[in-house]
C-alpha cells in the first residue's frame, strides 16, 4: 500500500491534548494524511490554563526536523508555537530549504490568554517566518501584536490582511472568530478575496481551534488542493469540530477532532 500524503508540525505539546500537537496529529488522522512532529516546547497546561512552559534547545528542534525530512520527506509544513527568536529563526530557515506549502500559525498567546512567545520574537515572526509561509493564519490578537492594527468590525479584516501581507506571505487568512455574529474569515493573497463564514454556536469548548485551522489547511494542501480550496474544507471541517466540543476538566474543553467519525461521515 502507498503512504498517505505527510504533514509535518513543527509546534508545542500540550499535555491536555486540546491544542498544540495534540491537536494537529489528531486533525491530520481525521483528514486522512500521516502526520509527524517537531516538538519546540513542552508546556503544562489543561482546561484552565497553562501552568509551564519550556522551550526545547534549537539543536534538538533542527535535528528532529531534519530526521524527519531528509528519510520521509513532507508534502506540507505547519508551524505552532515557537516560543523564542532563536528557534523563529532557525525554523525559518528550515522551512526556507525544504521546498513544501508551509502554513504558520503565528501562535503568541493560549485560548486562556498565557503567552506562548516570547515579546523578543515578534520581530523574527515578522521578518523570518512570514516570508517563508504560503499562508498565515492569524487570529485578531495575533494581527495586533504583529501589525498594531487592532479588528474590532468586519469592515477593518482588510486592512489587517493588508499588513500582514507586507510582511511577505502569499496568502493570509485572517481570524475573525472574536467578532461577534458570524464566524467569519478573510482570505486573500491582495488581489484575490475569499469570505468564509459559518454559524456561530453557543459553545464555550473551543481550546485548540487555531492549531486544528492550520493543521486542517496543511493537510489539504498536502493532498494537492489550491490554497483557497484547502482553507474552505479546513474552515468546514473545524466548524464541525466546534459544534461537537465538549466539556473537560473545570475550564475550556476542546474542539472534537474525531467529530465526523462519529458522525457517521469520512475524510
Amino acid at each position: 500500500m502507498s503512504a498517505p500524503p505527510r504533514v509535518l508540525t513543527v509546534a508545542g505539546s500540550d499535555s491536555g491534548g486540546g491544542a498544540g500537537i495534540q491537536a494537529d496529529l489528531k486533525t491530520m488522522l481525521a483528514l486522512g494524511v500521516h502526520g509527524m512532529s517537531v516538538i519546540t516546547a513542552v508546556t503544562a497546561q489543561n482546561s484552565l490554563g497553562v501552568q509551564g512552559a519550556w522551550e526545547l534547545p534549537v539543536e534538538a528542534v533542527r535535528a528532529q526536523y531534519r530526521s524527519v525530512v531528509d528519510d520521509i520527506g513532507v508534502q506540507a509544513v505547519k508551524t505552532g508555537m515557537l516560543a523564542s527568536a532563536e528557534l523563529v529563526e532557525a525554523v525559518a530557515e528550515l522551512i526556507g530549504e525544504t521546498g513544501a506549502p508551509v502554513v504558520v500559525d503565528p501562535v503568541g498567546v493560549s485560548k486562556h490568554g498565557d503567552p506562548l512567545l516570547a515579546a523578543s520574537a515578534l520581530d523574527a515572526v515578522r521578518t523570518r517566518l512570514l516570508p517563508v509561509a504560503t499562508v498565515a493564519t492569524p487570529n485578531l490578537d495575533e494581527v495586533a501584536q504583529l501589525t498594531g492594527v487592532r479588528v474590532e468590525s468586519e469592515s477593518l479584516m482588510r486592512e489587517a490582511a493588508e499588513a500582514v501581507l507586507s510582511y511577505g506571505p502569499r496568502w493570509v487568512l485572517i481570524k475573525g472568530g472574536h467578532l461577534p455574529g458570524d464566524a467569519v474569515d478573510l482570505l486573500t493573497d491582495g488581489s484575490e478575496e475569499h469570505w468564509l463564514r459559518a454559524p456561530r454556536y453557543d459553545n464555550r469548548h473551543t481550546h485548540g481551534t487555531g492549531c486544528t485551522l492550520a493543521s486542517a489547511t496543511a493537510s489539504q494542501l498536502a493532498k494537492g488542493q489550491s490554497v483557497p480550496e484547502a482553507v474552505a474544507a479546513a474552515k468546514e471541517y473545524v466548524t464541525g469540530a466546534i459544534a461537537a466540543g465538549f466539556a473537560l476538566g473545570a475550564g475550556i474543553g476542546p474542539v472534537d477532532h474525531g467529530w465526523r467519525f462519529r458522525a457517521g461521515g469520512g475524510a
